[in-house]
């Protein structure tokens, strides 16, 4: 059975983005390029809400035809375009990205079909919106957190008005050279 594992950079106060929404602190180097590559080679399908498919959606297509881009960015390009997305939305009425699943409804069952098919693990990236719901659904199995050395005081959390106490079991922690560590916890269920 495949898991639905979160990996969400974090501030040290447990914000996935600032109060304007942006991401400048997450002090991203060779070192935490090489990690998430590592996490991605783990990644049957990434899930995705609609904020962040939709910029997702905008920047790696058009990296196929750019020819200044990177080797790095050209085989992620290729990757994200093939593989099998999947976005939760309630807004939406489509996706039309090349290969994606839309899930807009009865999300809990649909989510549970998924993780009974064969293959590697469905993996959410960022979407701290999509990420408090799964939380709430009792979805995720994984929490793949790569806590960043700045404390925002403020922002978007995840983990903020989440129902009732979540007991972890930490299966792995790696600290970077830049501050960053990341870790791994299994929820306990």
């Amino acid at each position: 059975m495949r898991k639905l594992v979160l990996f969400m950079h974090v501030s040290l106060d447990g914000y996935a983005s600032d109060s304007n929404g942006a991401l400048d602190w997450i002090p991203y180097n060779d070192e935490l390029q090489k990690y998430a590559e590592e996490v991605v080679a783990e990644v049957g399908s990434p899930v995705y809400g609609r904020t962040t498919y939709q910029l997702m959606e905008s920047y790696w297509p058009t990296v196929l035809n750019d020819p200044n881009a990177s080797e790095h960015e050209m085989e992620h390009a290729k990757w994200v375009q093939d593989v099998q997305k999947i976005v939760i939305s309630s807004t939406m009425d489509k996706a039309e990205w090349n290969n994606t699943l839309l899930i807009k409804d009865n999300i809990a069952e649909e989510i549970n079909a998924l993780k009974e098919q064969p293959g590697k693990n469905l993996v959410i990236f960022g979407s701290p919106g999509a990420a408090k719901t799964l939380l709430e659904l009792g979805l995720i199995d994984e929490l793949l957190l790569t806590i960043c050395p700045v404390v925002l005081g403020g922002g978007k959390s995840i983990f903020g008005g989440v129902g009732e106490k979540t007991k972890l079991k930490l299966l792995a922690n790696r600290t970077f050279k830049s501050g960053v560590v990341a870790v791994r916890y299994e929820l306990e269920k």
